[in-house]
C-alpha cells in the first residue's frame, strides 16, 4: 500500500471545506454584485445610469492592478497557516463586513452619495481580491493528482452555484419578510441594507470555514526576491494569454446575462410574475440556471472524460451557450412564455455549468506548465489572472449595459429625492436593447469563447 499517495489524497471534509471558498465569494458576494448591483445603484442608492458605468467600470480596471499584485504578494507568503489559507482565515470578517456596508445607502447628498458609493465599491474589490485570489491558487497546492484538481474545481463550481441559488431564489421572499412598497427607493434601499447584513455574516463565516478546513500539501517553489520579470513571464506564456482571453469572454457572457436581467423583469415584463404563492422575479429566474450549473458542474468532469480533453469539453459548452442564447431571443416579451424563457435560459446554463470547473483546471494547468517553464511557482500570479478577468469582464459588461440602456433611451427622474429610472423613457427600443443584451450579445460572445479555446496550447 502507498502509504504516501493516501496522505496526499484530499477528504471528502475538505473538499466541502473547499466548496465553501467560492459558496462565499461567488455564491452570494459576486452573485449579488453581478445581479443586483446595476439595479440597486441607478434604482435604490440613487446614482444615475452613467455614474453606475463609471463606478463600475473604475472599480474593475482598479483591479486590474490589484490582482496581480496581490497574486504575487501571495506567493510569497509564509505563515504557520500555510501560503494561501491565512488570507482566508485573516480576511473573513472584513470581507463580510465590507460587503454589507456597501449595501447600505446613507443619508447624504449627491455628491456624498456618490464618494461613498466609490470608497466602498473599490474597497470591496480590495477585500474580494485579498480573499479569492488565494483561494484560487489553493487549488494549485492542495494536491498534484490532475484528476483531483478536477474534483476540487467541481466541487468549488458546486458549492458557488448551490449557494448562488439559494441567495437567488430567497431574495424575493426577504424583501417580502422585511416589508414595504418595493416601487419606492427609499424601501428598496432599506431592503438591501439588511440583506446586505444577513448575507455579509454569512459570507465571512463561510470563508473562515474554507481556510481552516483546507490544507496546503504542495510547497510552492518561491521567488523571494519581488521582480518584474515575472510580469514579464506572463506575457510571453501563450497558455496564459489564451486563457486569460477566454476567462474574460465567460464573464462577458455572464455579465450581460446577469447585470440584465432585473431590467428585464421590471421593464420587459412588467416586474415580478406570481403563480400562486410562487413568486417568479429576476433573482428566482436566474436561480433556475443556478441549480443547473450546480449539477452540470459535478457533472463537468465526467463529461470531460468521455469528451477526452478539457478542451474539447469547454468547445461543445460554447456552442451551446451559443445557440441557446439565439433562441431566447425569439421568445416574445409576455409572461405567458415566462416557463419558456426559464426552460430557454436552463438550457444556456448546461454549458456554463459544464465550462465553469474547466476554468480554474486548465489555470491549474497554465500554474504548473509556468513553474516547468521558469523554475519558480507563479500560482498565485497566475490565478490572480482569473479572478482580474472575472472583475473585468464584469465591470465592462455592466457599464456597457448602462450606457447602452442610456443611448437606446432610457433616462433618469427625481422622485422624492431619489434618483431612479424614468418608466416614461422605457420605450420598444429600450425593451429590444435590454431583450438582445440578455441573448444575442451573450450569443456573439460565446461564438469568440469557442473559437479561443481552439487556440488553447494545453491539450488535456
Amino acid at each position: 500500500m502507498n502509504y504516501a499517495l493516501l496522505l496526499s489524497m484530499a477528504s471528502l471534509s475538505e473538499k466541502i471545506g473547499y466548496a465553501l471558498g467560492d459558496a462565499a465569494s461567488g455564491g452570494i458576494v459576486w452573485k449579488i454584485m453581478s445581479i443586483a448591483f446595476p439595479f440597486f445603484f441607478t434604482n435604490a442608492f440613487g446614482l444615475s445610469l452613467e455614474d453606475a458605468a463609471l463606478l463600475m467600470l473604475i472599480a474593475r480596471l482598479f483591479d486590474v492592478v490589484t490582482d496581480p499584485i496581490m497574486g504575487s504578494l501571495a506567493d510569497r507568503t509564509q505563515s504557520r497557516f500555510g501560503t494561501y489559507r491565512p488570507w482566508l482565515i485573516y480576511g473573513a470578517i472584513p470581507f463580510g463586513i465590507v460587503f454589507a456596508l456597501l449595501l447600505y445607502t446613507p443619508d447624504f447628498g449627491p455628491d456624498g452619495k456618490r464618494a461613498y458609493a466609490y470608497a466602498l465599491y473599490l474597497l470591496m474589490m480590495v477585500m474580494y481580491t485579498a480573499v479569492n485570489v488565494p483561494y484560487g491558487s489553493l487549488l494549485g497546492v492542495m494536491t498534484e493528482d490532475d484528476h483531483e484538481k478536477n474534483q476540487f474545481s467541481a466541487y468549488r463550481m458546486v458549492g458557488a452555484y448551490a449557494m448562488g441559488f439559494i441567495t437567488l431564489l430567497s431574495f424575493p421572499y426577504i424583501q417580502k419578510m422585511i416589508g414595504g412598497n418595493e416601487n419606492d427607493p427609499a424601501v428598496l434601499a432599506h431592503q438591501y441594507a439588511i440583506i446586505g447584513v444577513i448575507f455579509g455574516i454569512l459570507a465571512a463565516i463561510m470563508t473562515l470555514a474554507c481556510g481552516l478546513m483546507t490544507k496546503e500539501r504542495l510547497k510552492p517553489v518561491r521567488a523571494e526576491n519581488f521582480s518584474f520579470k515575472q510580469f514579464g513571464d506572463l506575457f510571453r506564456n501563450k497558455p496564459w494569454v489564451c486563457m486569460t482571453t477566454i476567462s474574460v469572454l465567460t464573464n462577458f457572457f455572464n455579465g450581460f446575462r446577469y447585470a440584465v436581467v432585473a431590467y428585464m423583469f421590471d421593464y420587459c415584463l412588467d416586474g415580478e410574475v406570481t403563480l400562486g404563492s410562487f413568486i417568479i422575479n429576476y433573482t428566482v429566474f436566474m436561480a433556475f440556471g443556478e441549480i443547473t450549473c450546480m449539477i452540470f458542474g459535478g457533472i463537468s468532469p465526467a463529461f470531460t472524460k468521455w469528451v477526452g480533453s478539457k478542451r474539447g469539453a469547454f468547445t461543445w459548452a460554447a456552442v451551446i451557450c451559443c445557440v441557446t442564447s439565439v433562441v431566447f431571443f425569439f421568445i416574445p416579451m409576455n409572461t405567458s412564455f415566462i416557463w419558456l424563457m426559464i426552460v430557454v435560459s436552463v438550457l444556456t446554463s448546461v454549458g456554463v455549468g459544464i465550462y465553469s470547473p474547466l476554468l480554474w483546471s486548465m489555470y491549474a494547468d497554465v500554474a504548473d506548465y509556468a513553474t516547468q517553464k521558469n523554475g519558480v511557482s507563479s500560482t498565485g500570479l497566475i490565478f490572480s489572472s482569473g479572478t482580474m478577468a472575472q472583475k473585468f469582464g464584469s465591470a465592462i459588461s455592466g457599464s456597457l449595459i448602462a450606457l447602452l440602456l442610456g443611448l437606446a433611451g432610457a433616462t433618469m427622474i427625481e422622485i422624492d429625492g431619489n434618483t431612479t429610472i424614468n418608466p416614461e423613457s422605457i420605450t420598444s427600443s429600450v425593451r429590444t436593447m435590454i431583450w438582445a443584451l440578455f441573448s444575442l450579445f451573450p450569443a456573439g460572445i460565446a461564438v469568440i469563447m469557442g473559437v479561443m479555446t481552439y487556440f488553447f496550447p494545453i491539450k488535456k
